[in-house]
């Protein structure tokens, strides 16, 4: 989307002496900042979430009034949550990998516009 929404941004950058080579970089750049930042923010707020979970289920369970496991239904009365880091760095380092990996097609995307032609419609 990003490199869709700043087809005429890059032309001009084309058009100023920028390389292809610099303009894919930027994009990986800016794609693999996002991928960590996100990957780092949702680590960082699952493992706030797992490990207080004890006191956030009851919390719901207030606001909304009514038990969200009611104990006559089902056999566990509160959910278990013991994190490891055995289950979340590869979680973390996959996605990662992943975000980097789905950068590089739309960088590479970005290094072929062609000045010309993105600023005709502009």
């Amino acid at each position: 989307m990003t490199v869709t929404e700043k087809q005429s941004d890059i032309a001009i950058l084309r058009t100023l002496g920028a390389s292809p080579r610099s303009v894919m970089t930027v994009f990986i750049v800016q794609g693999a900042l996002i991928g960590v930042l996100g990957t780092l923010l949702g680590v960082a707020a699952g493992l706030f979430i797992a490990n207080n979970l004890a006191s956030i289920f009851p919390t719901i369970e207030r606001i909304v009034g009514f038990p969200l496991i009611p104990k006559d239904i089902y056999f566990i009365s509160s959910l278990p949550s013991e994190p490891r880091a055995s289950d979340v760095v590869p979680i973390a380092v996959i996605s990662i990998v992943l975000s980097l990996v789905a950068t590089l097609y739309p960088s590479w995307r970005a290094s072929r516009v062609r000045p010309a032609e993105a600023l005709r419609y502009d």
